[in-house]
């Protein structure tokens, strides 16, 4: 095949395009018979069809899927626009993507430039298409579901043109740009493009899960590359104005220079490629899979694209470079990712598992499942980190000291300690680990693991690993020394309990008379008259078990096990629910009055409590349509049908509301019961999370201990598990197959909207 290009000297003609070999034909009137001489001329004025600035296509013009072959040039022929090759090493393909590339020949040189929807991947069976309207459309076929659009529908869209800057425009009467791709960047920077705050460029997505690398850029002058935008491992500060100044956009120009700009457009950061040749050579700016930011420069005599500039010179400094249960480090041909820890779920459990991190390396088993006893793994020169929740805890330690705080405390999963000097001991209570070694790091890390039998310990796992076995405290003791050491501790704790129980008793009597005094003190008069005569009085109000009872009538209006239906006194529908928790009143009141300080459009409001000796119950906000639970099983809605826009809206407020319980507090607030109960719908279908953080407020994850797993890190295992209830509708879903479940609702998903086309 050929890629031919017309064009005529005397008058204005459309541009075709195809894959190949190319050749320029220009057309005379006077030659305009002879074939080779047409060639031959062709050549010959090879600048002169060069002159036209742009290649553009009129309204209609649509690439399909099904013929990803067929791609649109621009006029250097440098870019191409159509569907591009996403398929792994292996040959899977996994999704197509639209977007814009190189077209430099060898494969690995064409790297993309810019994608539809920021990585969006389709069906083969897609188009994408300039409208009628003068949107530019992504849709899937035949069901003509559009999951794209440039949005621009109306604006008098007469043409899109893919300029030699690698710009996509879309043009009006008099080539007025309507819109471009240089305005929504997605994970690369072309020379000329800025990028605007508060924009971000996103790295490419690997085998369809989006990446949590992003390169962002701060108000107050400040580039930056971030792991899900609440952990920084790189920043490059710039120098702002002291009179208030603030960023306005960063930009890439052709000599290879990143700057940021201020408002007042100075420059206040400035970064360079290292080569330093002319504006002629092609290069970009790219966030790459890895979670690096680079420079790349094209040399035209190797062919391939070189490093001018990257951000983190040591790849394992990227905050979780190698994902889950994985280690970085180094070898001759440069970084590498090792499992952290090989064959620990073989040897702890014979279930196999499909949890495993992006290096393909299995999760860490539950130490409170392991067949044998807990061992603990030394990995020298090895710096370990949570990943989910990135929260380590600092202590200082010496090195043993550090080992063995792990081994007694039942929630440690690991520990590095810094052999630097500072005694600085990071303890790690989440199984999400990963990590980096290096010769030169001085550091040991101590892992909790299954205990590993004699024979697989044999083989030798690992150089730079070793095992210690959690040693067991010893039932007693044969020689004298320790007889008399028993005896003196028993001795001193008879002395102390008989103390504690005198102190003890005097205390009691001391707070019941003090008590009793107090409650006859407060007289109160029921209900404020602020909560009687305001229907929008929002504060915490605390009131007797008899205005409970007169409130709820006298637990006539149950609703479930312990919760009743009330209302207060300024016509306010409450839910009452009475709890069983054995706690202080100081806790149970520092538990609400952090409750009550909590608002959220997808959280239920603790309205008022009641702590009586003998009657603890807290007062909640009434959500009228029942649970979400009721909503997806009990009825029969739209939602059966394919509604799939209520179940989203619900599906993000209950991740709103998980994301402010975690991120967004001033502590760290777990729901612990996270279920599609436990989900409230209000008139409009807004979700409502209902009974939570109660637990994790008073402690009663104690309970819990012998699992890995903390309350939070439960909180997305079960909202997983609820997500996948509301997409399929189903309740039953934790013995099925995930991909089966994913592949029968794709199938369902195409016959129905097939059939809706057909109608």
């Amino acid at each position: 095949m050929c890629e031919i290009r017309l064009c005529k000297l005397d008058s204005e003609a459309p541009i075709w395009r195809f894959q190949g070999m190319s050749y320029k034909v220009c057309c005379f009137k006077r030659f305009g018979s002879v074939l080779a001489l047409i060639l031959f001329l062709g050549f010959a004025f090879y600048g002169v069809c060069d002159e036209l600035a742009m290649v553009s296509v009129p309204i209609g013009f649509e690439i399909s899927g099904l013929d990803r072959s067929k791609t649109w040039v621009s006029q250097n022929g440098v870019f191409a626009f159509g569907f591009l090759d996403t398929s792994s090493r292996g040959g899977d393909v996994d999704g197509y993507v639209v977007g814009i590339r190189y077209k430099l020949g060898d494969k690995a040189a064409n790297m993309p430039v810019w994608t539809v929807g920021g990585g969006l991947r389709v069906s083969e069976n897609s188009t994408i298409r300039l409208n009628l309207d003068g949107r530019m459309i992504l849709f899937e076929n035949p069901s003509g579901l559009i999951v794209w659009s440039s949005n621009t529908s109306g604006l008098g869209v007469q043409k899109a043109t893919l300029l030699n800057s690698g710009n996509l425009v879309l043009m009006g009467g008099g080539d007025n740009v309507l819109w471009e791709s240089f305005n929504s960047p997605t994970s690369t920077l072309l020379p000329g493009q800025s990028l605007h705050f508060p924009q971000t460029l996103r790295a490419p997505s690997t085998k369809s899960i989006s990446s949590y690398y992003s390169f962002v850029i701060r108000r107050f002058g400040e580039l930056a590359l971030v792991w899900e935008l609440n952990v920084t491992y790189w920043r490059a500060q710039g120098h702002l104005s002291s009179f208030g100044g603030l960023v306005k956009e960063a930009r890439f120009d052709t000599n290879g220079v990143l700057g940021l700009f201020d408002t007042g457009d100075r420059t206040v950061l400035s970064i360079s490629s290292k080569d330093l040749e002319g504006p002629q050579v092609l290069r970009h700016l790219r966030i790459d899979s890895d979670g690096n930011l680079r420079i790349y420069s094209w040399d035209k005599v190797a062919h391939q694209w070189k490093v001018g500039w990257q951000a983190v010179d040591n790849q394992c400094n990227v905050f979780g470079s190698c994902g889950l249960y994985s280690l970085c480090g180094y070898n001759s041909s440069g970084p590498i990712c090792d499992c952290l820890y090989e064959g620990s779920m073989n040897w702890g459990n014979d279930l196999s598992t499909v949890d495993s991190g992006s290096s393909g390396c299995q999760k860490m088993v539950d130490l409170g499942n392991c067949k044998m006893n807990a061992s603990i793994l030394v990995l020298k020169q090895t710096v370990l980190y949570g990943l989910y929740p990135p929260l380590d805890v600092d202590l200082m330690l010496s090195e043993g000291a550090c080992k063995e705080y792990c081994s007694n405390d039942s929630t440690c999963i690991a520990v590095t300690s810094k052999n630097d000097g500072s005694g600085v001991c990071t303890v790690k209570r989440t199984s999400f680990i990963t990590g980096y070694r290096n010769p030169s790091v001085p550091a040991t890390s101590f892992l909790k693991v299954c205990q590993v039998p004699r024979a697989v310990s044999a083989r030798g796992i690992n150089p730079h690993t070793s095992f210690i076995s959690i040693p067991k405290s010893p039932k007693g003791y044969n020689d004298h020394e320790g007889y008399r050491q028993n005896f003196v501790e028993a001795i001193g704790l008879i002395v102390l309990l008989t103390v504690s129980g005198f102190l003890s008793i005097e205390m009691f009597v001391f707070c019941f008379f003090y008590r009793r005094r107090q409650i006859k003190a407060q007289t109160r008069i029921p209900f404020r008259k602020d909560v009687q005569m305001n229907p929008h009085y929002s504060g915490l109000i605390r009131l007797s078990y008899e205005e409970v009872v007169a409130i709820i009538a006298n637990f006539t209006n149950q609703l479930g096990p312990s919760v009743y239906k009330g209302v207060l006194p300024n016509k306010m529908p409450v839910i009452a629910k009475v709890l069983n928790n054995l706690v202080s009143e100081k806790d149970f009141r520092n538990a609400v009055s952090t409750l009550g300080a909590m608002h959220h459009r997808n959280l239920v409001s603790v309205r008022g409590f009641c702590f009586e000796p003998n009657h603890i119950i807290l007062l909640s906000e009434f959500v009228p349509n029942g649970s979400l639970d009721n909503w997806l099983f009990n009825t029969k809605h739209e939602h059966n049908e394919g509604n799939w826009q209520q179940r989203l809206d619900i599906a993000l407020g209950v991740a709103r509301a998980l994301a402010y319980l975690h991120m967004e507090c001033q502590i760290c607030v777990a729901h612990g019961n996270l279920k599609l109960e436990n989900v409230l719908l209000d008139e409009k279908l807004v979700p409502k999370v209902t009974d939570f953080g109660i637990k994790s407020l008073l402690g009663d994850e104690a309970a819990s201990s012998s699992s890995s797993e903390s309350l939070p890190e439960k909180d997305i295992y079960m909202f997983g598990e609820m997500l996948l209830q509301i997409v399929t509708c189903k309740r039953d879903i934790m013995g099925s197959n995930l991909h089966n479940l994913v592949s029968n609702l794709t199938e369902e998903l195409k016959w129905r909207a097939a059939r809706i086309a057909k109608e």
